[in-house]
């Protein structure tokens, strides 16, 4: 039964927060840090690319549950992917204010009051093993 439970829990995708100030409250709370995604799901390549090889690696998902409040602010062209209005005037003020450049994707670690500790642009250099150890070890130290 427990490895029934387990896999389930395994197979559930990670958990991203809608809200920025939401996220940044439960980071204060849990004592985390963030991690905020510019993506665009719908037609950016690398941006899917990055989703699948990295975002939704089970290694990630598992440091992510335990140290990492995620949010996305996606930007999709198409039509039927858009969000509500909310939504996507949340995403406008969060690229106001982390990615004025319109980079895509661009991730950044976030600490819980917003300010920017670490930035990649495009898809990690490092291996994904890597990258998530990266972001465990900053969490570790903040901690």
């Amino acid at each position: 039964m427990k490895l029934f439970i387990a896999f389930i829990l395994l197979a559930l995708p990670i958990q991203w927060e809608p809200n920025f100030e939401n996220a940044k409250k439960t980071a204060k709370e849990k004592h985390e840090l963030i991690l905020l995604n510019f993506s665009g799901s719908d037609w950016c390549g690398p941006c899917i690319l990055f989703r699948r090889d990295y975002l939704e690696n089970e290694a990630f998902g598992q440091m992510a549950a335990d140290n990492l409040v995620l949010v996305n602010a996606d930007f999709p062209r198409k039509k039927k992917n858009t969000g509500s209005p909310e939504v996507v005037a949340r995403n406008k003020a969060l690229a106001e204010i982390y990615n004025k450049e319109g980079s895509f994707p661009l991730t950044l670690l976030l600490d819980a009051d917003g300010k920017v500790i670490k930035t990649w642009h495009g898809k990690p250099d490092a291996p994904v093993a890597q990258w998530t150890a990266e972001i465990k070890a900053i969490c570790d130290a903040r901690k």
